[in-house]
């Protein structure tokens, strides 16, 4: 693959921080939960704007478009980048994008928990690894029924995958969103710790 000449310059570079953090920055669980008349997302369940508190709607066809579009809106910023100006601009878009959905400017950085978008953006940085870690949160999500523990092992797992996979260049970036991921999912993480995490399916 040519690389384009105006890769990794230090503008390139900052225009596709910005256009990532605008593609992530997207809303959708919001916006179809509006447009669907669904109510605002905010004020249901966790009040968190991911696909995972869009089906607490009892929506299911808008929580798997949601998932889609979250993941969608991170692989776009991804294989734009890497088309256009390479390597290294795909990477800082897709660090901008999982910046840009889980603290957009525009919900006064209140965003979401990022799995949707951290599996869109590997399956466009690499999709052997993003295959495999759709694989792990499927493998946990039935074995364990508890979403938030499909998520961080899926999110984890990309580390181990990554290089056995033949990306180890991308070890550093995986390591960055995955960090991401764990924050967002710090209370999550709390109620795993005292066994209080609500199963799928459960009330």
């Amino acid at each position: 693959m040519m690389v384009p000449p105006f890769d990794g310059t230090p503008g390139t570079l900052a225009l596709w921080a910005l256009l990532g953090y605008g593609l992530g920055s997207i809303p959708f669980g919001l916006l179809l939960s509006g447009i669907m008349g669904l109510g605002d997302l905010r004020s249901i369940g966790s009040g968190n704007i991911g696909a995972t508190n869009v089906l607490r709607t009892g929506n299911r066809w808008a929580a798997a478009l949601t998932l889609m579009l979250d993941a969608g809106k991170g692989a776009a910023a991804v294989l734009l980048a890497a088309h256009l100006a390479g390597e290294a601009a795909a990477q800082v878009a897709a660090l901008a994008a999982m910046l840009g959905h889980c603290f957009p400017v525009w919900l006064r950085f209140k965003g979401g928990k990022g799995v949707a978008t951290f599996l869109g953006l590997w399956l466009a940085l690499a999709w052997p690894v993003g295959v495999a870690c759709c694989a792990t949160w499927i493998l946990v999500a039935v074995t364990t029924r508890v979403s938030s523990m499909a998520a961080l092992a899926a999110v984890a797992s990309a580390l181990i995958w990554a290089p056995l996979l033949g990306y180890p260049e991308l070890l550093s970036l995986g390591a960055l969103l995955a960090a991401l991921v764990f924050w967002r999912h710090r209370e999550n993480i709390a109620r795993l710790r005292n066994g209080t995490e609500p199963r799928i399916g459960g009330s």
